[in-house]
């Protein structure tokens, strides 16, 4: 009786911290999510959620799915937007506590479970809409079925494995890693080649087949422009030196201390593979997407953000930390445990501060005065107050897509908003969805040539060089243009202005505009005099 109750008193104390932390963390994370503003990306997928289909030009359709969805229950808002994606990050640190727990032992689970809470990845997961929310929680339920088809040959958990395999494909491109890695699994790791003789696997192969079907569909459908532009158009494919820090961004990313520690129980993982279960799946899993996504990204885009990508390489790990530091011999091995913990609770805290401020008005100008201005949040809810009242002057257009997405969440779908061609439409993706919508310049001019236009410009929607070479080239794009207002905020940090003319009757010459046509184009100008040195 004593041996029972000093194993469960600790599990106990364990489960009670991790709820806590839990709850405190799911209040303050549905507190930012109904009240951030909507992200750049997130307006567009908003945006795909009101055109159901098998797939897009820059994703799978789930995670429009989900937007529609969370509509469909709570009502238009960005609460609505985002319940669903709260639900699956909150549902992402106790399938590690499973996953830990089968592994190990319960309070191992708890106290992978917490560190998984304690992550800045993993802890601020589902705050918005985002593909990486259900792609991530399908590969670590992916994860944890292979980890138990690989202990007892079960048809439900082959289900699971290829479910959650569908769903991954379904969500982003990017389930073509958790494929390769668990063919790597498959392939060289003694239980894994034990896998083929199962018809299990079959079973879960065929199921997650089945997630390719919308991209295959959709594909079809927009001759390969999903493809091309993950494949291709937003991939270099050659060296550049620069993705060498990407080591130092993961360490940032996860806090350096815990970041450590991870990969050295990455490290000794991979020495204790041959020992089975469950350190050979946690070896190919996590050394797979750490190793993987590094050689890929020196090689890959390295303009977007992408510190994310590896992400589902460090939660299986979570599991055999706390185990392999009760193991050591020495206490000092739990001090860094601890140490790293609390880091990664101030790295937490931090991020969660920062969306925290930049929800509000006055947060967001003092993260600008700190140099970290939250461009991509702010401005929106001011750039359609400018809009209302005088959206049926004419036909409502934006200068880019992110732009036209915000300004139609903002007006609730109730009119078109058409997106001029930007660059900015090609570099994300997107330009290809909107031609096929018919909401891009050809669609506009087919539609309404000749008639009123009220067009929004986002002036400092790109770098300085950018901004002016397109900028340069939007008289060609609006008749007659008449500026009729203008908000500036953060210290012109963001602005938009608002002009009237009218549709052009025919399409704009392509060549990029000479000094003589900037010059005499009010739009160029106006925006030339507001960008002055800050």
């Amino acid at each position: 009786m004593h041996d029972r109750v000093s194993v469960v008193a600790p599990a106990a104390r364990w489960r009670a911290a991790f709820l806590t932390v839990f709850a405190f963390q799911q209040v303050l994370k549905c507190w930012l999510a109904a009240t951030l503003a909507p992200f750049t990306d997130e307006a567009f997928y908003w945006l795909e959620s009101r055109h159901p289909a098998w797939g897009y030009s820059d994703l799978p359709p789930l995670t429009a799915w989900l937007i529609r969805l969370g509509e469909g229950v709570a009502g238009h808002g960005v609460f609505g937007m985002r319940w669903p994606f709260l639900v699956l990050g909150a549902a992402l640190p106790w399938i590690v506590v499973r996953f830990a727990r089968e592994a190990f032992d319960a309070r191992t689970g708890w106290q992978a479970g917490l560190l998984c809470l304690l992550l800045p990845l993993a802890g601020t997961l589902g705050v918005l809409a985002l593909p990486d929310v259900p792609l991530t929680v399908a590969i670590m339920l992916a994860v944890w079925a292979l980890a138990r088809v690989t202990r007892e040959d079960r048809r439900r958990d082959w289900w699971l494995l290829g479910v959650s395999l569908a769903l991954a494909w379904m969500t982003h491109y990017r389930a073509a890693m958790p494929m390769l890695v668990g063919l790597l699994f498959l392939l060289f790791a003694p239980r894994g080649r034990q896998l083929w003789r199962r018809p299990g696997l079959w079973l879960a192969l065929t199921v997650a087949a089945l997630g390719l079907v919308p991209l295959a569909v959709s594909n079809w459908r927009q001759h390969g422009a999903g493809i091309a532009f993950q494949l291709v158009d937003r991939n270099p494919w050659r060296f550049h030196a620069s993705a060498l820090v990407q080591p130092l961004e993961q360490a940032l990313a996860c806090t350096p201390l815990l970041n450590a520690m991870l990969l050295w129980v990455a490290w000794q993982a991979w020495r204790r593979r041959r020992e089975g279960a469950p350190w050979d799946v946690m070896a190919f899993v996590s050394g797979g997407f750490l190793g993987l996504y590094f050689l890929l990204g020196l090689f890959a885009d390295d303009v977007r953000f992408r510190a994310h990508w590896p992400l589902p390489g460090y939660l299986p790990l979570l599991a055999g930390l706390p185990v392999l530091v009760a193991s050591r011999p020495r206490p000092a091995a739990r001090w860094w445990l601890a140490a790293a913990a609390v880091l990664a609770m101030l790295g937490q805290g931090l991020g969660l501060a920062y969306l925290g401020m930049a929800a509000t008005p006055g947060g967001a100008t003092r993260l600008a005065n700190l140099k970290a201005f939250p461009y991509a949040f702010v401005g929106w809810r001011e750039a359609a107050a400018l809009v209302a009242p005088a959206r049926h002057e004419g036909v409502l257009v934006a200068d880019n897509f992110a732009l036209a997405a915000e300004l139609a969440f903002a007006l609730d779908d109730r009119q078109p908003v058409y997106s001029l061609d930007s660059p900015l439409n090609v570099k994300h993706g997107r330009a290809p969805q909107l031609a096929r919508w018919r909401l891009d310049e050809a669609g506009l001019r087919a539609a309404h040539a000749g008639q009123p236009m009220l067009l929004a410009v986002e002036e400092t929607a790109q770098s300085e060089r950018e901004r002016f070479v397109w900028l340069g080239t939007i008289c060609r794009r609006i008749n007659g243009p008449r500026e009729v207002a203008r908000v500036s905020l953060y210290d012109g940090r963001k602005r938009v202005a608002l002009y009237l003319g009218a549709v052009p009757l025919q399409a704009p010459a392509a060549a990029e505009a000479v000094p003589a046509e900037r010059g005499a184009c009010p739009i160029w100008r106006a925006a030339h005099a507001a960008d002055v040195p800050r």
